[in-house]
C-alpha cells in the first residue's frame, strides 16, 4: 500500500466502502477521528487508525458515541479536520451534539452506515431508516446536508464531497451508507492529490479586536478563528448574536435560525446532488437512493424488456432534498416507484414534492436484506395499468 506524501493512497484499488470511505476522509484532509467500535461502521475508523500515523493525524478511540461526537467538534475549533462514524444506536446517541454542531456552525462529518433497528436491531444486516433521523433528529430549527452512496467508488467521491460541503457552508454534514454498501467490495480508483478539489477551511481575516465569529458574509457563512490563534470569542449552544454571545430573546432567535436554514439554499435550489437515467420518454420512474438503488437498476432493465418506458431517478443528496427536480419530473410521468430499507420515509418526501401531479408508491422493505428486484418490478407494472 503506497501513499503519496499528502497521505493519498492512489490508483487503482479493490476496496469495500468502509475502508474507501476513509480513505475519502483521508483524501480530504482529515486529520483528527474520534469514534466507538459498532457494527457496521467500525472498518472506517479500524482502517483510520492504522493509516493516520503515517501522515501525521490522531484516532481516538472514545469511551461511547457522546464523547466521539463532541471530541471531533473540539478538534475543529483547534484548526483540524476531523469526523466519527457510528450506526443506528449510536446515531441516536450522537443527536445532541449534531444540533450543537449546527448551532455553532462546526464543520465537520457524520459517517452512519446503517442497519437494521430499532434498538440493537440487526447489527450486520442492512437499513435505510435512519433517513429522517439524519434530518430531525436533533431539536430546533437548522439545515443539513446528507449524501447517499450507492458503490465504494461513491464512498470515496462522496466523502470528500462531505468534508467539501461542511467546509463552504460551515455545517456538520451526514455520510449516509447502508451495510450493504459499507460492506461491499469494488474497484475504486484514486486520483493524485494533486487533482482532488478540496475546500479551504474559511479561515477569517479580520484582526482579533475586530473579529466576531457568527457575523455573515454575503453567502451567509461566517469566517472561523481557531483556539491558540490570539482570538478571545464565546462558542455556545445558546442563541447567541454575532459575537457568540448568548443573547435570549426573539428577534436574535428568528435571524439566527432563519440564517442557519437559508446558507443552505443554493443546494436546495439547483446544486442539489442526483443521478438520472433514461428519463426523456418515461411514463414512470423509480427514485431510490444507496443500495435500493443498485436492486432497481435491474427492475428497470426488465421493465424495459416488457415494453414499459421506466427512468431512474437516484438521489444522491437527501438533504436538502430535491424537491423542484422531482416535482418537475412528476410533472411529466404517470407514477414515481419509491423503494426503500424502511416502512416509509423519503416516499413522503417525494408525494410531498409531487404535488398530486402524478401517483406516488412507495415499496417498502423492513430491512435485513435487500428487495428482490421482482418486487420493484410488480410496482412499475401496476403504474401503467
Amino acid at each position: 500500500m503506497h501513499a503519496d506524501p499528502k497521505g493519498v493512497l492512489t490508483g487503482v484499488h479493490f476496496l469495500d466502502g468502509d475502508h474507501a470511505c476513509c480513505e475519502g476522509a483521508l483524501a480530504a484532509g482529515a486529520r483528527f477521528a474520534a469514534g466507538y467500535p459498532i457494527t457496521p461502521s467500525t472498518e472506517v475508523v479500524e482502517r483510520f487508525a492504522a493509516r493516520i500515523p503515517t501522515v501525521g493525524g490522531l484516532f481516538v478511540q472514545m469511551e461511547d458515541e457522546l464523547a466521539a461526537s463532541i471530541a471531533i467538534q473540539g478538534a475543529v475549533w483547534g484548526g483540524a479536520k476531523a469526523f466519527t462514524v457510528t450506526s443506528g444506536p449510536g446515531f441516536s446517541l450522537m443527536m445532541e451534539h449534531i444540533g450543537y454542531a449546527a448551532m455553532t456552525e462546526t464543520p465537520c462529518v457524520f459517517v452512519d452506515v446503517q442497519r437494521g433497528g430499532p434498538s440493537t436491531g440487526l447489527p450486520t444486516l442492512p437499513a435505510q431508516a435512519d433517513m429522517m433521523q439524519a434530518r430531525w433528529g436533533s431539536h430546533g430549527d437548522y439545515g443539513m446536508i446528507a449524501l447517499c452512496p450507492n458503490s465504494p467508488q461513491e464512498c470515496f467521491d462522496l466523502t470528500i464531497q462531505a468534508f467539501n460541503l461542511s467546509e463552504q457552508f460551515r455545517t456538520p454534514v451526514m455520510v449516509m451508507l447502508d451495510e450493504c454498501v459499507g460492506h461491499m467490495t469494488e474497484k475504486v480508483v484514486i486520483p493524485p492529490a494533486e487533482q482532488i478539489e478540496i475546500y479551504p477551511r474559511r479561515h477569517t481575516a479580520e484582526p482579533p479586536d475586530r473579529y466576531q465569529p457568527y457575523a455573515p458574509a454575503e453567502d451567509l457563512v461566517p469566517a472561523m478563528a481557531h483556539a491558540g490563534e490570539g482570538y478571545r470569542f464565546h462558542v455556545t449552544g445558546l442563541t447567541h448574536d454575532e459575537r457568540g454571545y448568548p443573547s435570549m430573546n426573539v428577534e436574535t432567535q428568528d435571524r439566527l435560525v432563519r440564517r442557519l436554514q437559508a446558507k443552505l439554499r443554493p443546494l436546495a435550489e439547483g446544486l442539489e446532488l442526483f443521478a438520472a437515467s433514461d428519463l426523456g420518454d418515461a411514463e414512470v420512474a423509480v427514485v431510490s437512493y444507496g443500495i435500493t438503488s443498485r436492486v432497481a437498476k435491474r427492475a428497470l432493465q426488465l421493465a424495459r424488456e416488457r415494453g414499459v418506458r421506466a427512468g431512474e431517478f437516484r438521489i444522491i443528496s437527501a438533504w436538502p432534498f430535491p424537491e423542484d427536480r422531482l416535482r418537475a419530473l412528476a410533472g411529466r410521468v404517470k407514477a414515481l416507484i419509491v423503494p426503500e430499507l424502511n416502512l416509509g420515509q423519503m416516499v413522503y418526501e417525494v408525494e410531498r414534492a409531487a404535488a398530486g401531479q402524478a401517483r406516488v408508491r412507495g415499496v417498502p422493505h423492513a430491512g435485513g436484506g435487500v428487495h428482490d428486484p421482482e418486487q420493484i418490478l410488480a410496482a412499475i407494472l401496476e403504474a401503467v395499468r
